[in-house]
């Protein structure tokens, strides 16, 4: 199985886990809020709804993405993903606000919450469920570097975290401070909005085209330069699109050698940068060095 058919099968597994998990913890969550009437543990519960709906758009959104490219659409539909991943965002922030008014509605008007024992038992799966989905999601980012997976992946994360404070909020509440309950679901509003802001950033800098890593474009360059016959590299440009790395660079090649030979060496670079990053749209131009210098006068 190459690079990109295991990618894509990675890919559709982690979203398939990640609807299943939301479903199952939204149940799980509502029957635990009904007997509690805990506003911690509505915030959980509104998270998960968003959850699914976020999920199922990164389902949508990473078929898409897998296509192949077509004649409108040359360098493939990878950035379906970062829209996925903006259109997360924007779920987690409506669910942040949506939370954040029903804490300031509670701070106004207490209630009590009750079957505390219950509320934490439910709270403990849903983090055992969530914990064996990061892991596999983490694992999936590692082999892919899917955008949309590592938006779904911090929203998870994000889950995690409001779950172990709902835990410690029922703990607080058991001993007769019922206000940590609102206030909790404030603290865990705000983390929300932040790890929102998180998502959305990392999806519009993918969608305008920003450079590949420092590290990555160091690598490229050493792996171009390693080459015998290449004299020097320039105007090396790089983009990610979903999945695909695409890197353009000109070469610098000695001013003797033949069109045919120029090509052998562009062959040999790119062979060596595919091996390297199996899925990438790679386009080398060659440039004789006494053009390069009289350009660089």
């Amino acid at each position: 199985m190459d690079s990109q058919e295991n990618n894509s099968r990675l890919l559709r597994l982690a979203t398939y886990a990640s609807v299943a998990t939301a479903l199952i913890l939204i149940g799980v969550k509502a029957t635990a809020w009904f007997m509690t009437g805990s506003l911690s543990i509505l915030g959980t519960l509104v998270d998960s709804l968003m959850d699914v709906a976020a999920s199922l758009i990164n389902l949508v959104a990473v078929r898409y993405s897998l296509k192949s490219a077509d004649e409108k659409h040359q360098f493939g539909h990878g950035k379906a993903e970062s829209l996925a991943a903006l259109a997360q965002a924007s779920f987690i922030t409506g669910s942040a606000f949506f939370l954040m008014m029903h804490a300031i509605e509670r701070l106004s008007s207490p209630k009590a919450v009750t079957s505390i024992e219950a509320g934490v038992v439910v709270m403990v799966f849903s983090m055992a469920a969530t914990v064996l989905l990061v892991l596999f999601q983490y694992y999936v980012i590692r082999k892919t570097g899917s955008t949309a997976i590592r938006a779904d992946a911090l929203h998870y994360v994000t889950d995690l975290l409001t779950n172990a404070s709902t835990i410690v909020a029922l703990i607080f509440i058991s001993f007769g401070w019922q206000i940590v309950d609102p206030l909790f679901a404030m603290a865990i509003s705000m983390y929300i909005l932040y790890s929102a802001w998180q998502i959305a950033g990392d999806a519009v800098q993918m969608l305008m085209d920003r450079e590949l890593s420092d590290e990555i474009r160091a690598n490229i360059r050493s792996l171009v330069i390693a080459h015998d016959e290449v004299i020097g590299i320039h105007d090396l440009r790089t983009r990610q699109s979903g999945q695909m790395k695409i890197i353009q660079l000109h070469l610098e090649l000695d001013n003797a050698i033949t069109l045919s030979e120029a090509h052998r060496i562009a062959k040999d670079v790119e062979e060596v940068l595919y091996r390297e990053y199996p899925i990438a749209d790679i386009l080398i131009h060659q440039d004789p060095s006494a053009c390069v210098k009289r350009k660089n006068l």
